[in-house]
């Protein structure tokens, strides 16, 4: 890795990566050609020759590279990694020495310093998501640095990155003893199911921890709650250990029903109680408006993009609607937590469509809080793109 191209960025984009900009997007770039092989080592400069930083080549969805210093004679190295990760878990001392809560980011990618790759931690298990081809050439860098800074039951991996940038499903396994999964993992003193060794997502989604706090201390006691595209059922669980009279929990995929049984079971809910259904969302909106069916809360959480056989959702384009749909089935004084992990536009845009949904259902609402990432999905000024989460709590007053 010791063979460094030169990459011009266009001078209408020099002052944002000279203000700490860490990623080579390609609309930036000026003679793109010059990228080659992935994991290539590169030297950024403007068109007057100006240093800008040195980084890697790596083609995922956000771009075409990471800058990692602002240093010209730091090398990218042993030490480089060792230095971040370091920093990194020292970041998070606090989160290793909570009992309650064992499943963590420890390095959040560019947020920490190196763009490309994320690690998080399962109660002694680590996973290592790898985005590009360009980053993974760096694995042996990785693994030396944990190795050398943690005790590790074992560590784990997932490859993000294909032509179509989607999962590369093979062994997940890297190091350590295999674990016998489902593994337990505690968040806030509740249970998760977590699984290292089975496809791209390992069971629950860590970003979203402070939120499921909030619904669990402020706003589930007594309630009826919707929880839609509810994966594993998470937010759902939190609900009912916060004292919701019954959830409902709706997602399309045909596990979701085993997983969140599962979620259930483990924190010893009795999962009868509550309603689980496999079926498109929006689907059930329409049975839900047909039975006059209305709740106290209703939970969207949508992926980015979504297509069933007959609905395509996309969060830039649709999201007003969705939350018209919940308008429609949300009770009066009732709460509606709508949230995104798209990062094409910010939180002021996302309350833009808050406001839009309302006034076209003629109705009125109170914003009452406002989440983005936890503290452990570290992020920088210099790239709020990296800050992605966007979560709303709402009061419907009426609609």
């Amino acid at each position: 890795m010791s063979i460094e191209t030169t990459i011009t960025v266009k001078s209408k984009f020099s002052n944002k990566f000279a203000g700490g900009y860490p990623l080579l997007f390609k609309d930036a770039i000026l003679n793109p050609n010059d990228l080659q092989e992935e994991g290539t080592l590169i030297k950024v400069v403007d068109d007057t020759g100006r240093f800008l930083g040195k980084g890697y080549y790596g083609e995922q969805n956000k771009g075409s590279g990471w800058i990692l210093t602002r240093k010209e004679d730091e090398a990218i190295d042993q030490g480089l990694f060792d230095r971040k990760i370091q920093a990194a878990l020292d970041f998070r001392k606090a989160f290793f020495n909570d009992p309650n809560t064992t499943a963590f980011r420890v390095f959040n990618g560019e947020g920490d310093g190196i763009g490309g790759f994320t690690i998080d931690y399962f109660d002694g298990y680590y996973l290592i998501n790898w985005y590009s081809e360009g980053i993974y050439k760096f694995k042996d860098y990785v693994l030396e640095s944990l190795k050398q800074f943690v005790e590790y039951k074992a560590i784990y991996q997932k490859k993000r990155f294909d032509q179509k940038g989607q999962y590369i499903d093979e062994d997940d396994f890297v190091t350590g003893e295999r674990g016998e999964f489902p593994i337990l993992v505690k968040e806030n003193g509740v249970n998760f199911a977590v699984y290292l060794n089975d496809g791209a997502m390992v069971g629950v989604f860590l970003d979203q921890r402070d939120v499921r706090e909030a619904i669990h201390d402020q706003y589930s006691e007594g309630k009826t709650v919707l929880n839609t595209f509810s994966y594993t059922g998470a937010f759902s669980v939190f609900a009912a250990l916060g004292g919701a009279s019954k959830t409902t929990s709706i997602d399309l995929a045909k596990r979701s029903l085993s997983k969140t049984i599962e979620q259930f079971s483990i924190n010893e809910i009795d999962y009868e109680a509550h309603d689980i259904r496999v079926m498109d969302v929006f689907n059930y909106f329409k049975y839900a408006k047909r039975n006059n069916l209305k709740f106290d809360m209703v939970i969207l959480d949508p992926p980015s993009f979504a297509r069933s056989k007959k609905h395509r959702f996309s969060v830039a384009k649709d999201y007003k609607d969705l939350i018209k749909e919940a308008i429609s089935i949300t009770e009066d004084q009732g709460t509606i937590v709508a949230s995104t992990n798209y990062a094409g536009f910010d939180m002021s845009k996302f309350k833009q469509f808050i406001e839009q949904a309302f006034k076209e259902m003629n109705g009125s609402y109170k914003l009452m809080d406002e989440y983005s990432l936890p503290k452990d999905f570290k992020t920088i000024k210099a790239f709020p793109e990296g800050d992605y989460l966007k979560v709303a709590i709402i009061k419907k007053i009426k609609g």
